[in-house]
């Protein structure tokens, strides 16, 4: 009989499961994102597996396969007998956090030298300049919710510059991590986007190394 995941062969080996199970996983996990992203789910929040077959939409079974690569990358933790614990945003989370999110940029800022248009960087001078310029005037919560729009963009933008699938699919759940720590530490004022202008000015000086130490 067919489970959730598999469908079990004569052999007692298991085949792959149909692909809309497998949708309805991807789906599930984007979903998990978008909750985490949005403080829906927050950090230290104790859950049950009903609470999340819930709010993810999918069956106890699906959810099962799933939650061991929601604790393999560092959002949750799985308590025997006691439940589901989203990560709890520590000093040791906030310090691993960041350094992984440097080191990745640094690369993605020296290969954005030779690949982003002027255009592109023109884009985000102008983004930083206007914001800088109505924070000026009056710092209101639509500001700040738009500047920690910009930065987050901004960061994104750097690892798109570099192409590669692997990095920017490590980058997006390292990302996860660090919007859970601002989301429960850290309202940003646009003031901190203030080091981003350096970044986009050495992009247009093709060298590497002058350009990343900003960063």
């Amino acid at each position: 009989m067919a489970s959730d995941q598999t469908i079990e062969t004569r052999r007692g080996r298991t085949a792959d499961a149909p692909a809309g199970d497998t949708l309805n996983r991807q789906v599930a996990y984007r979903r998990m994102q978008h909750l985490l992203l949005s403080g829906a789910i927050e950090p230290g929040q104790n859950l049950s597996q009903r609470d999340l077959v819930t709010l993810l939409g999918i069956s106890l079974g699906a959810l099962r396969e799933l939650l061991p690569r929601f604790e393999a990358e560092g959002l949750l933790a799985i308590l025997p007998q006691r439940g589901i614990q989203i990560t709890t945003v520590d000093l040791r989370m906030i310090r691993e956090s960041y350094q992984i999110r440097i080191a990745y940029e640094r690369e993605a800022t020296i290969h954005a030298v030779a690949h982003v248009s002027d255009e592109a960087l023109n884009a985000q001078r102008k983004l930083h300049t206007d914001l800088f310029e109505r924070a000026g005037v009056q710092i209101t919560g639509s500001l700040l919710d738009e500047a920690q729009k910009v930065d987050s963009d901004f960061h994104d933008f750097l690892i798109g510059a570099t192409g590669n699938e692997s990095l920017m699919q490590a980058y997006s759940i390292n990302a996860i991590r660090v919007r859970m720590i601002q989301l429960d530490r850290i309202r940003l004022n646009p003031v901190v986007l203030a080091p981003h202008w350096p970044i986009t000015s050495k992009l247009s000086t093709p060298s590497s190394p002058a350009t990343a130490t900003p960063l």
